[in-house]
């Protein structure tokens, strides 16, 4: 005995393995770069939340960007990703080669993601011209709306790939051992 009980059919998954299942689902570059995107969005969003809560509580390292005395929004930086993406994508850069993704289209995608999180994040400043982020009528359900957008865009592109995640992650779980009853019920006597 080797000491390592994992069967041959128990194998981690080569590179190569992992990658032609990550494309199998994915029949157009347009659908992987809304899954790449949708995704973007839902994590930059999250991370957003969490980070400007830890500066409303003053809690870790994070702290309000300050340039002369002004803040700057993060929606700004999401304005300054989308004008990026757009760019790009106007001068042909970052799109798929012949429905063929590019780690350009990809990487740009994602941006795209990232810069409508934190846009979107901050819909209200930009719909009322005021900081009224941590108002009712600043979070009225944004929040939720936004999150269970994103993540149900990203379920219907790539709902293939995740059922077979599902069910890889299925298949490879190692089953419980079964319990051995070394002690036998014995019938109870009647004396």
């Amino acid at each position: 005995m080797t000491g390592d009980d994992r069967s041959p059919s128990r194998r981690e998954p080569s590179k190569e393995e992992l990658r032609s299942w990550y494309h199998r689902h994915f029949h157009t570059a347009a659908q992987e770069r809304q899954f790449i995107s949708s995704t973007s969005f839902g994590l930059t969003f999250a991370v957003t939340r969490s980070i400007t809560h830890a500066i409303r509580d003053q809690r870790g390292p994070f702290r309000n960007v300050l340039v002369g005395g002004r803040h700057i929004h993060h929606l700004t930086f999401g304005i300054a990703a989308l004008l990026g993406v757009g760019y790009a994508w106007l001068s042909g850069v970052g799109m798929p080669d012949k429905d063929r993704q590019t780690r350009s289209s990809r990487i740009t995608a994602a941006l795209y993601g990232a810069g409508s999180a934190l846009t979107l994040d901050e819909f209200a400043l930009w719909l009322n011209l005021q900081d009224d982020y941590w108002t009712t009528q600043g979070r009225e359900s944004i929040d939720a709306v936004v999150l269970f957008g994103s993540f149900l865009s990203a379920g219907n592109a790539a709902r293939n790939h995740i059922a077979d995640l599902i069910d890889r992650a299925r298949k490879t779980a190692r089953p419980a051992p079964a319990a051995v009853d070394s002690h036998p019920t014995e019938p109870a006597s009647t004396a």
